[in-house]
């Protein structure tokens, strides 16, 4: 993408009624570039919803996104949650595909309680099939594994981007800036964040740093990682400084974020952006 562009996660909190389309309409207004669109407590498949949602944004002139549930786990030994894990990632894809939208999320999974290293292949092998499935339906949308921010869970930055090179680019991670920093307790400052970014262009290359999906909010964690997420000036996460490096490195793609006050928090992370 030429640049990098503010989305909101769903619909905005002044937003009346909270509908997606007046969503739309609000997130206009207030300048903003566009929406992730919500399905982590399920999606039906209304795509004719979908179809008009994709003609506002495109009249609009805003970028979708879209984050499928949370339910996923491709690491589960029960044949039933694998199927419909598969079926969630793909239904997602096809919705968003509906509305012309450009990439989508999802939580891969947990070790429960098993070596990350017997987990990996396991996922892999699941995503290359999901994404071969997509392929054959010309799903025209990014699907991306997210940085995860609790250790029991699949989806270090290091298992993301090992897997994105394997797989040849068909996937790139969705890069949680927030999850990352609550999961080490680190990861924090212009260094680190550059760090991150020079190990996405070294390892995954092919203009990756023009082509991310970045999760952005305050957090509260722990000893496990994760808590919740919370808004920026109650949390420790480092706006200014994460947000000078992506401007730095001429950033391409978009930053969803995941605040509670998901417009408010919105606003003064694209104004700080605006000003470097």
């Amino acid at each position: 993408m030429d640049r990098l562009y503010f989305l909101t996660a769903g619909i905005p909190i002044s937003a009346r009624p909270r509908t997606l389309l007046n969503g739309l309409r609000r997130i206009k207004a207030l300048g903003l570039d566009g929406m992730e669109l919500e399905f982590g407590r399920g999606i039906r498949q209304n795509f004719p919803l979908m179809k008009q949602v994709g003609a506002l944004a495109t009249e609009l002139g805003l970028v979708l996104t879209a984050h499928a549930p949370y339910y996923i786990n491709l690491n589960s030994k029960d044949p039933k949650i694998i199927e419909k894990s598969y079926q969630a990632i793909l239904e997602t894809a096809r919705a968003l595909d509906v509305a012309r939208g450009w990439s989508m999320v999802f939580h891969p999974g947990y070790y429960l309680e098993e070596q990350p290293r017997f987990v990996f292949p396991r996922i892999q092998k699941h995503l290359e099939h999901i994404v071969q499935l997509a392929g054959k339906e010309a799903l025209g949308v990014w699907i991306r594994p997210e940085l995860m921010g609790k250790k029991s869970q699949f989806g270090t930055l290091y298992e993301l981007v090992e897997m994105s090179a394997n797989l040849g680019g068909s996937i790139l991670p969705c890069i949680d800036l927030s999850h990352w920093h609550a999961r080490t307790g680190k990861n924090n400052s212009y260094d680190e964040i550059e760090r991150i970014l020079k190990i996405l262009d070294h390892d995954i290359g092919d203009d990756v740093l023009k082509n991310m999906h970045i999760h952005f909010s305050g957090i509260e964690y722990g000893e496990p990682g994760e808590r919740r997420h919370t808004i920026f000036r109650k949390s420790d996460v480092r706006y200014r400084e994460i947000l000078k490096v992506l401007y730095d490195y001429d950033a391409g793609g978009v930053l969803v974020c995941e605040s509670p006050n998901v417009e408010g928090d919105l606003l003064m992370l694209k104004l700080i952006y605006d000003s470097f």
